[in-house]
């Protein structure tokens, strides 16, 4: 027998139609049978709490893994902290509100924003805001159509995906394109607007982009800034940080500096830092796999015999020197001939 959804069997009449309730029997209730009244406790176990979530292994983690950023861990931890107290306070009958999670992250590419909302979706998971520690990245692309009536969908669609974890929407000042009369970003950021109030228990929303543009976007849409509680900077890293993010990458994937190497490595990051397009962590991350490919190349080209783990493991000065990056150290006579030269 099929049951229609919300109804129990039997609420059918016998021509298929929905028939009134009957009324419900009167009976006689036991004081006993209630169920009793749970008075607050007069305190709340903190490390107990604290043991059941492992919230501070997520946050320990965060420091291992990320180099510097002093200032986005210290407010990743004041906002756990809040998050803890609020479900203590709870425990005891005092009054906590929801707070408001949704967040901006703002800084350079490569200083870890993806890497926090992860380890931030963790957090909240383990503290029983979010149902999973999912993160659903997205840009503009995601979300705005190109025609009428295609927007809507776009964006609901994200939005069905990341509820009961996080959003996380890079760039999302390309959301707002007011010179141009025939952009639909704004209908996205008034749908998105109506789900981060509308389903703030069960949704946060990270939006991620260069700081000065974020701020525009933020001055033009007051809506979206008023729903936005915690602003996050990322700041830059310096030359020595980016070398303890290096160390920290080679070390994962077994990789060595050989003798002179680090030094050239270290040469090579103060000429990128002052190119075009540097991205800090994630162009370490690229160089030092560019450095493979060309210790690869060269333990492949010296022979057939048999290679040490020492020699399987050691990135070499010349597997650095030889980057475009310093083309223009190199003499004249070391470049390609231009083509049609003689």
């Amino acid at each position: 027998m099929s049951i229609e959804f919300g109804m129990r069997p039997g609420a059918r009449g016998s021509q298929g139609f929905v028939t009134a309730p009957s009324e419900p029997e009167e009976y006689d209730v036991d004081e006993e049978e209630l169920d009793p009244v749970v008075e607050p406790r007069d305190e709340a176990d903190l490390a107990a709490v604290l043991d059941e979530t492992n919230v501070v292994e997520v946050l320990d983690q965060l420091d291992r893994e990320l180099i510097a950023l002093l200032p986005v861990k210290t407010r990743i931890r004041e906002i756990a902290a809040l998050l803890l107290i609020d479900r203590l306070r709870t425990e005891v009958g005092l009054a906590s509100e929801r707070p408001s999670l949704h967040m901006s992250f703002t800084g350079n590419p490569g200083t870890g924003k993806t890497t926090v909302a992860m380890k931030m979706a963790q957090v909240l998971y383990r503290l029983g805001y979010i149902e999973e520690p999912r993160v659903v990245a997205c840009t503009r692309d995601d979300l705005v159509g190109q025609y009428v009536g295609h927007t809507a969908p776009k964006t609901k669609e994200v939005l069905r995906r990341a509820y009961g974890g996080v959003l996380f929407i890079d760039e999302a000042y390309y959301l707002y394109k007011p010179e141009n009369e025939r952009d639909y970003g704004q209908e996205a950021i008034e749908i998105l607007l109506q789900a981060m109030e509308n389903h703030r228990d069960d949704l946060v929303v990270i939006l991620a982009g260069y700081r000065d543009r974020m701020d525009t976007f933020f001055r033009s849409n007051p809506g979206m800034s008023s729903r936005v509680a915690h602003h996050i900077d990322f700041p830059d890293y310096d030359v020595d940080e980016l070398m303890s993010i290096a160390h920290l990458m080679m070390d994962h994937q077994n990789y060595v500096f050989g003798e002179g190497a680090e030094e050239a490595f270290r040469s090579y990051l103060e000429r990128r830092v002052k190119r075009p397009r540097f991205a800090h962590g994630r162009s370490v991350r690229n160089s030092i796999d560019r450095a493979r490919l060309r210790q690869a190349n060269r333990l492949f080209a010296e022979g057939t015999g048999t290679l040490s783990r020492e020699e399987l493991m050691t990135i070499t000065p010349d597997d650095i020197l030889k980057s475009s990056v310093f083309a223009e150290d190199r003499e004249p006579e070391d470049e390609e001939p231009a083509l049609g030269a003689h």
